[in-house]
C-alpha cells in the first residue's frame, strides 16, 4: 500500500479568501486551452484567429461551470432538488458533473457558432483536443481533495484516503482518470488532429474515447452513495451517461469519413 500524500486542499489562503486546488486546476486548464488554441489558430490557414480562440474559451468556461453544476444536481442530486430547488445554488457544498459540463459546453458552442457564423462542429473539432488538459487537472484536484476515491482493493498501490470514514485501502481512481481522461486522451486527440480531418471526426473521437475510458474506470470507482448501482450489481450512473457518448462518437466518425467535408471559414 502507498501512503496518501496528504496535501492541503487549499492552495492559497489570504485572510478569509481561500482558493482550493480544485478551482485552481480549472483555471490552469482554461489558460492551457487558450495558449494551445492560439498555437493551433496561427497554423489554421486563416480559419481561426487568436481573438476567436479567446472568445471560445470564455464561452466554454461559462458552459462548463453552469452546465457542470446543473448537471450534478439533476443527474446525482435530483431528489434533493425536488425537495428544495435552492440546493442548485449551494455551490459551497461542491458538486460538478462532467456530463452536465459537456452539455453546457455544447449549448455555449452553439451560441458561439451563431456569433461567429461558424459551423458548430468545426468549433468542437477545433476545441476538443484542448479539453483533456482541464479534465486531467480536475481529476488531480479530486485526488488532492481526497474525494471520488475508488473501491476497496488489495493492490500494492492502494491508498487510504483521510476523507474515507471507513479508512479502507482503495483504488486511487482519480489518478486512473487523470492518466486516461487527461494524459492519454490529450495525446490521442493532439496527434490525430495534427493534420486536417473531416468534419465530425475529432469531436467523435473525443466522445468515443472519453466514454470508453469513463466506463472502464467506473468498474473500480466507488459509486455515488446517494445513487449506488443502477442495474446488474455493477452499472453506475457514470457508465449509463457515457454509453450514449460512445455510440454518438462512433457514429460521428463514420459520418465524417463518409461525407469527407472539411472545415471552412
Amino acid at each position: 500500500m502507498i501512503s496518501y500524500p496528504d496535501i492541503d486542499p487549499i492552495a492559497i489562503s489570504v485572510g478569509p479568501l481561500a482558493i482550493h486546488w480544485y478551482g485552481l486546476m480549472y483555471l490552469i486548464g482554461f489558460l492551457s486551452a487558450y495558449f494551445l488554441g492560439v498555437y493551433r489558430a496561427k497554423r489554421s490557414n486563416g480559419l481561426w484567429t487568436p481573438e476567436q480562440v479567446s472568445d471560445m474559451i470564455f464561452f466554454g468556461a461559462v458552459g462548463v461551470i453552469l452546465g457542470g453544476r446543473v448537471g450534478y444536481i439533476l443527474f446525482y442530486q435530483f431528489p434533493s432538488f425536488i425537495d428544495n430547488p435552492l440546493v442548485l445554488f449551494r455551490i459551497w457544498e461542491g458538486g460538478m458533473s462532467f456530463h452536465g459540463g459537456l452539455l453546457g459546453v455544447i449549448i455555449a458552442m452553439w451560441w458561439f457558432a451563431r456569433k461567429t457564423q461558424k459551423h458548430i462542429i468545426d468549433i468542437t473539432d477545433f476545441g476538443a483536443p484542448f479539453v483533456p488538459i482541464g479534465l486531467g487537472l480536475g481529476r488531480l484536484g479530486n485526488f488532492i481533495g481526497g474525494e471520488l476515491w475508488g473501491k476497496p482493493t488489495d493492490v500494492s498501490w492502494a491508498m487510504i484516503f483521510p476523507t474515507d470514514p471507513m479508512q479502507l485501502a482503495r483504488h486511487p481512481s482519480q489518478l486512473y482518470q487523470f492518466a486516461l481522461e487527461g494524459v492519454a486522451l490529450f495525446a490521442i486527440l493532439w496527434f490525430f488532429s495534427r493534420k486536417p480531418k473531416p468534419r465530425y471526426c475529432i469531436s467523435g473521437l473525443f466522445l468515443l474515447c472519453y466514454g470508453l475510458f469513463r466506463i472502464l474506470v467506473e468498474f473500480v470507482r466507488e459509486p455515488d452513495p446517494q445513487i449506488g448501482y443502477l442495474a446488474f450489481g455493477w452499472l453506475t450512473q457514470g457508465q449509463l451517461l457515457s454509453v450514449p457518448m460512445v455510440l454518438l462518437g462512433a457514429g460521428m466518425i463514420w459520418v465524417g469519413y463518409k461525407r469527407q467535408v472539411f472545415p471552412q471559414k
